[in-house]
């Protein structure tokens, strides 16, 4: 696993690196579910299995080391204990982010020993064990909401002879009792960054989270540091993968009844001469997701392709020859123009990959580009944003 992530580029030499190889996976995730079920059947059928179960054990291990997400929890249940097999129905309700995420957002936090740190959202254990590794034990609080989770890593950190403090409470509220850190990490995606985050955060400090929408298709990488003034410096990336909601997002999706509706027959179909942005323009991508909320990207289909599913909106965007493209879309969005103002509007300031973000007196939050000509607010509420 360490070789693939050090091939692929999301893993460098140092002490991210160590802790991986020296961190057994197995410890961590005895139990861990595999899907047995197709992407859209319903109910969705999987199998916990249990490294203790010889006829499991190969199969755990390809799970644990393919660098992919592992499922941990199904639909919020006692995790230690557990009697091994299938399960029907329900969600998972806690999983280990996929390893290339991970390596490289523990990287740019840069653990260093003798740090406190604030771990928000133990999952598996994953990166508090890291931490531990590299920080020592004895700086390291990890905080879910979910006290099944936290009696897990607990005893599971324990094996690996680490005891950071376990504790059961709101991500978002943090853990004031053993600030302010040197680190904070928040494995979960918020739709703004919580203040008392940025409050428990040391001078020298730095703090990472995925800020997103209920959309989960274009995420945005909050990068928070406390300088040795007690000032507060921040920037929103666009990237390509981020974390998954946390409590409170009703997540859209693109179901595959609506799936099925994205047709030729089905739509109206205009010819552009205006190219569609590039995957690769993610600040536009990412300006989208706050300017025209409600979108969600397909992107196991061959062409773009873009839907609205709260109002039944779509479009798809197909190359017709040289500098040409047709667009057949349906619904009462125009999600064609909605893409091709954003992108206008982009352009026009630079077509920047990273926004300032700026922490207001009234509580509210902005996002700007550097040169100020595009900018959003989020809402102080975290219920919606104001353009």
């Amino acid at each position: 696993m360490v070789a693939r992530l050090e091939k692929s580029g999301d893993l460098m030499p140092g002490p991210v690196r160590e802790a991986l190889l020296a961190l057994p996976r197995e410890v961590l995730m005895p139990q861990a579910y595999v899907r047995r079920s197709a992407q859209d059947e319903t109910p969705p059928r999987w199998d916990l299995l249990d490294f203790s179960r010889p006829g499991d054990r190969d199969e755990l291990l390809e799970l644990l080391h393919g660098g992919d997400s592992v499922a941990i929890q199904h639909g919020g249940e006692a995790i230690l204990g557990r009697i091994p097999g299938p399960r029907r129905g329900g969600v998972m309700t806690a999983a280990s982010s996929t390893m290339g995420l991970t390596a490289g957002l523990l990287q740019l936090l840069d653990p260093r020993p003798g740090q406190r740190v604030l771990d928000v959202g133990s999952g598996a254990g994953v990166t508090a064990a890291v931490m531990c590794f590299v920080c020592g034990d004895g700086g390291v609080v990890t905080l879910d909401i979910d006290p099944h989770v936290t009696a897990a890593v607990r005893e599971r950190l324990s094996g690996l002879g680490y005891r950071p403090a376990a504790v059961t409470g709101d991500g978002t509220a943090g853990w004031a009792a053993a600030g302010p850190y040197d680190r904070i990490f928040v494995s979960f995606a918020v739709r703004r960054v919580p203040q008392a985050l940025v409050e428990q955060l040391a001078p020298g400090g730095r703090a990472l989270m995925t800020l997103g929408t209920s959309s989960p298709s274009w995420p945005g990488l909050a990068v928070v540091e406390r300088r040795p003034d007690g000032s507060v410096e921040a920037e929103l990336r666009a990237v390509e993968f981020g974390h998954r909601a946390g409590a409170g997002f009703d997540r859209l999706f693109l179901s595959a009844e609506f799936r099925a509706t994205i047709t030729p027959d089905q739509g109206r179909t205009q010819r552009s001469r205006l190219a569609p942005p590039a995957d690769t323009d993610r600040g536009m991508w990412l300006a989208l997701d706050h300017f025209y909320p409600g979108l969600v990207r397909d992107f196991g289909a061959k062409d773009l392709t873009v839907g609205a599913p709260e109002c039944g909106s779509w479009m798809r965007v197909k190359e017709a020859g040289y500098r040409r493209w047709d667009v057949t879309s349906r619904g009462p969005r125009d999600i064609w123009a909605e893409i091709q103002d954003v992108a206008r509007r982009w352009r026009a300031a630079g077509e920047p990959g990273v926004y300032r973000l700026h922490f207001d007196a009234d509580g509210s939050q902005r996002a700007t580009s550097p040169n100020g000509a595009l900018t959003w607010r989020f809402s102080p509420s975290d219920t919606g944003v104001s353009r």
